[in-house]
């Protein structure tokens, strides 16, 4: 999917925030400053989103999970609809600490929700009392609230894609000490260095998110796509090979007759 500099302009992409709360180490990234606000060069996003995209459908094809951080109000609904459409893992509420450090513990509590859910279908669930059952179902929304979309990521993620590095720094620091490659939306106020794919833009505006991740979830499903065929191939290779092992077993016998 190529990236378009008139769409990433008709989003809103390019606006940073105010000059004053800017942060040095995103100049590379800044075009000009207009009525007290940077500029982002959208030419250098779209190379970054580009870049970024190669690597994240790699990861894809891989078959290792992109764990999509947005817990931002603006942010929330785009990536859990974004991420979800490609089967991607993804955190919109409040960040659980030690979700990527202590990923075990996490585990246990998605256990936890299983063991709830298998406790409903044996009618087990059924044999508590009223209040008990109350008590049960509050834990299971709770943690279906903020854990629900990773039931399904059983080891650590491949990458991190991020919203809002500023908001989201604790996830960013989890990352870095377990060497996760992290890819991000970086606005003009925030650090680049701590990202390892930085996507210069607006991380403010639900239409720039939403273009950005549009392009960002295209690259993933790309990437997914081609394990796919990859395994379908592999497949078809299989069932060709015992084929052509009897056809030659056939000839032997022939020349042996």
């Amino acid at each position: 999917m190529a990236v378009e500099v008139k769409e990433l302009l008709e989003a809103g992409v390019h606006f940073g925030h105010l000059t004053r709360k800017w942060d040095p180490n995103m100049a590379p990234y800044v075009y000009m400053e207009r009525n007290g606000i940077h500029i982002i060069n959208l030419y250098k996003t779209a190379a970054k989103i580009d870049e970024a995209g190669e690597a994240l459908a790699k990861i894809a094809a891989s078959g290792r999970k992109i764990l999509f951080v947005a817990t931002k109000k603006q942010a929330k609904d785009i990536v859990a609809e974004k991420a979800g459409s490609i089967n991607m893992p993804y955190i919109t509420e409040r960040w659980p600490g030690g979700m990527l450090t202590n990923f075990v513990t996490i585990r246990k509590a998605v256990k936890k929700m299983a063991m709830i859910d298998r406790m409903k279908k044996d009618g087990t669930f059924l044999t508590l009392s009223k209040k008990e059952r109350l008590q049960v179902d509050r834990l299971r929304a709770k943690l279906e609230k903020n854990l629900g979309s990773i039931v399904d990521m059983t080891r650590l993620p491949g990458a991190l894609f991020v919203v809002d590095i500023k908001r989201e720094h604790i996830a960013i620091k989890e990352a870095q000490k377990l060497n996760i490659p992290i890819f991000a939306m970086v606005d003009t106020n925030s650090d680049p260095r701590q990202v390892d794919y930085v996507i210069p833009a607006n991380d403010d505006a639900s239409k720039s998110i939403d273009k950005v991740l549009s392009y960002v979830t295209a690259s993933v499903a790309a990437g997914l796509a081609d394990r796919k065929a990859d395994k379908d191939q592999d497949d078809n290779n299989e069932a060709v090979a015992p084929t052509k092992k009897s056809a030659a077993k056939a000839v032997v016998a022939d020349e042996e007759e």
